[in-house]
């Protein structure tokens, strides 16, 4: 809650936010965003406490709990919060400091956000991924609040010289209601700082009821007005003086590597100013570059022209003969040969043997591909040992340390501006691109522009796995289902960083295989081997999109074998009330958090089901060519049923005419945030059923942009999007929401498919597989 003697310095941080860089030598200058309450004062973290444990503090660097760091108030009263995580449509940088606020008792319409640049020491963990933001910083943004609160009032207290139990912080001003006094936050601003950090054990937090923001109405993102009017600065709208341009043309297998290239023809691009190699990396090394040839120029598309011209012999290496055919054939044939126990409750083999009926689902799922609507790019100035990096990176910290270890520089001489996201979908956690600006630059000694066009984020990205789900379900004669065999086939993310990986990480078997939640006798779940032939990374939900498409899939089947409604087995199969034990598995992964805050609890996962059948007329009369279809997923520890309406005409012609989605994401901050994003993910979750796949052939992405690739357009959108939300206990902690729409999608459209017209699809996308 640093002090500003010149409210005029804080121009530029308006509501709207404009980059620009915090540290500790504004502050002294005067900037005051992210200092601390006692100007120059050494900034040291505070572990957050809170009723329910999370994973916060295994992430790296935990959490800082210190207004000093988050907090800034001007005498005008204005009040600066930083938001310290990535923006990239979630409302994260409008959510955390709506919770410092709320805390703090501010007035919403006088409180600006700053975003913050990559220091994990200063800020605590930064990165924006795993839906982990607002369930890991609800209670430390909380406690930074009332810290800051606290400190106003006290402030207050003593220039009255009255106790301090006597004052209270309401709507941007203390009051004392005894005499009816009462100061404005910008009047105390100079005493708080005065005052001593208050002890978190001994912090008084609002009470729920008393919220005035905090899971109340539609509070709009910060960013929306510069966002809708186009003077929102993404990473491309970076411009620094004597700025170069660059493009790269990188190896088109990965693995490979540069044999020699000709940059005649480049040359004599108008605006080409020189063509130089690109530093590569042997694969796997994580996110460092894949190398090429760079070619400089004047503006992007003179360097895209010249990249154009370039005459280039690569060696393909051992990716070389990767193709998509084979490879799934791979993928099949070990899905159904016995793999790696990883899950594994009475005897599955004994079970099917004697089940009056067998049930085999086998379901494919293709790499995908993130395509956010803003290619990777970034600008870097590496200079005098230090380097600027403006980007839009999810993990700034993580941006800060890989480019710092890339340069053989001190991390302190590295500051990332993080800037807004066109979309990020994971693919964004991934530095490579900023990492490739810095090299250049520092060859250079000018600032420089990486800028990836769409074929290269096609091309070169961290794809989503490509895998082969294989489900055997036993029944006895009363179709009840007394087995359950489920092996997930896919190369791993860990690949990305260890060579010759060829099981799924601890991480990924936790979503949607190991934890499936049923309420079964024999269950047993294996992982074949499969080995990576490309680049693979996270992707919005993971491994739970092929999971939860295979395991609702079946129940779909189920249903149809049994005669049954596909709700009513769904719940059948849940079963009873319960918390979930995953004894039997010898690594159970929680999304990184402690079971004892977050277990798996079936009464959640029937409650939503319920209530989307409740809201969404499950069961109602639809027209001839229509069905309906149901899902339901618990991912990121949240629970979220979908039930998708959709009509096929004669031609095979899809359109989806209504979806419904209920979800228990706990405690939330803003229902306009859970809503955006539910509606999000139904686009999303559509768009890849209907048409994501990347395929290779000779080791190469056979797709290179959205003619090949293609995402649903508004036309092809569900018409109308009804989202759910469960109210939350009042002990029940937050959880995740930017991913979890997703998985239960496809599954829900595929069984609604299968209503309408009797055809059960199991590889996906659907493509033409509904022509007739």
């Amino acid at each position: 809650m640093n002090i500003l003697t010149n409210p005029e310095k804080l121009r530029g941080f308006e509501r709207h936010i404009k980059v620009e860089k915090i540290s500790r030598r504004s502050i002294l200058k005067g900037l005051g965003i992210a200092g601390g309450l006692v100007l120059a004062a050494p900034v040291t973290s505070r572990q957050a406490f809170a009723a329910y444990k999370t994973g916060a503090d295994k992430m790296p660097h935990g959490t800082v709990v210190d207004p000093r760091v988050f907090v800034a108030i001007a005498p005008d009263g204005i009040v600066t919060i930083v938001a310290h995580r990535a923006e990239m449509g979630t409302g994260v940088r409008t959510s955390l400091p709506l919770i410092v606020a709320e805390e703090m008792d501010a007035d919403w319409s006088r409180v600006k956000v700053a975003q913050a640049h990559g220091d994990e020491v200063k800020f605590g963990n930064q990165d924006t991924d795993g839906s982990r933001s607002t369930r890991h910083y609800l209670m430390p943004m909380r406690q930074i609040g009332a810290s800051a609160r606290t400190m106003l009032e006290a402030a207050a207290a003593k220039r009255w010289g009255v106790p301090v139990t006597e004052v209270k912080a309401t709507n941007h001003e203390v009051v004392h209601s005894a005499s009816g006094r009462h100061l404005g936050f910008g009047d105390l601003a100079a005493d708080a700082a005065k005052e001593a950090v208050p002890s978190l054990e001994g912090l008084k937090l609002k009470d729920p009821k008393d919220f005035r923001y905090l899971g109340k109405g539609q509070i709009g993102i910060v960013d929306l007005r510069d966002i809708t009017t186009g003077k929102a600065h993404y990473g491309s709208d970076t411009r620094l003086p004597g700025m170069k341009y660059a493009v790269i043309a990188r190896p088109p297998v990965t693995g490979g590597k540069l044999v020699s290239f000709d940059a005649t023809d480049a040359m004599k691009v108008s605006g080409v100013e020189k063509v130089m190699e690109v530093q590569g990396w042997p694969w796997p090394s994580k996110f460092q570059p894949l190398g090429g040839v760079a070619v400089i120029a004047r503006n992007t598309g003179a360097a895209i022209k010249g990249r154009d011209a370039l005459k280039i012999v690569w060696d393909d290496g051992a990716n070389g003969k990767y193709e998509s055919v084979a490879y799934r054939a791979e993928l099949e044939a070990a899905a159904r040969k016995p793999g790696l126990v990883v899950r594994k409750e009475g005897d599955v083999d004994a079970a099917l043997k004697t089940a009056d009926k067998v049930i085999v689902g086998e379901y494919y799922l293709p790499h995908l591909a993130h395509v956010t609507m803003e290619p990777p790019v970034a600008v870097a100035d590496v200079r005098d040992g230090k380097a600027d990096i403006w980007a839009p990176v999810q993990s700034a910290g993580g941006t800060r340390e890989d480019v710092a270890k890339t340069l053989g520089i001190p991390e302190d001489k590295v500051t990332v501006n993080v800037t807004l996201l066109g979309g990020g979908f994971g693919r964004k956690s991934k530095c490579d691109f900023a990492l490739e600006a810095a090299l250049l630059s520092k060859a250079l000694g000018a600032p420089v522009m990486v800028q990836w066009t769409r074929d290269d984020d096609i091309h070169h990205g961290f794809l989503h796995t490509v895998s082969v789900e294989r489900i055997e379900a036993g029944l006895d004669k009363n179709g009840k289902v007394i087995a359950w065999r489920h092996r997930s086939v896919a190369p791993s993310i860990a690949s990305t960083f260890a060579a010759n990986t060829v099981h799924e990480a601890a991480f990924e078997l936790g979503m949607g295989l190991i934890d499936m939640p049923f309420e079964i006798a024999n269950i047993q779940c294996e992982n074949p081997e499969a080995a990576a032939h490309t680049r693979i990374g996270w992707f919005r939900s993971v491994s739970n999109i092929p999971r939860a498409f295979a395991v609702q899939s079946m129940v779909g089947e189920l249903a149809h074998a049994t005669n049954r409604d596909q709700k009513d087995m769904l719940l059948e199969l849940i079963g009873s009330p319960r918390i979930v034990s995953l004894a039997s598995v010898k690594d159970p992964w929680n999304y990184g958090e402690p079971y004892d805050s977050y277990p798996i609890d079936t009464a959640r996962l029937r409650k939503v089901v319920e209530l989307v059948a409740d809201k969404g007329g499950w069961g109602r009369s639809v027209p001839k060519g229509s069905g309906l279809g149901i899902a339901v997923h618990r991912s990121f520890v949240s629970y979220i049923a979908t039930i998708v309406e959709v009509a096929v005409d004669a031609k095979g012609k899809l359109t989806v005419p209504r979806v419904d989605t209920a979800i228990d994401c706990g405690t939330y901050v803003n229902p306009e945030r859970i809503e955006s994003q539910i509606e999000g993910a139904a686009i999303m979750g559509l768009s890849l059923a209907k048409y994501g796949e990347i395929t290779f052939k000779d080791g190469k992405v056979q797709q290179g942009n959205y003619d090949t690739f293609p995402v649903i357009r508004m036309d092809e959108s569900p018409l109308v999007t009804n989202v759910y939300i469960v109210p939350p206990g009042p002990d029940t902690p937050p959880s995740g929401v930017g991913e979890p729409g997703v998985p239960p999608f496809a599954p829900a459209l595929i069984n609604a498919i299968f209503a309408a017209t009797g055809k059960r699809i199991r590889s996906l996308p659907i493509g033409k597989q509904l022509e007739a």
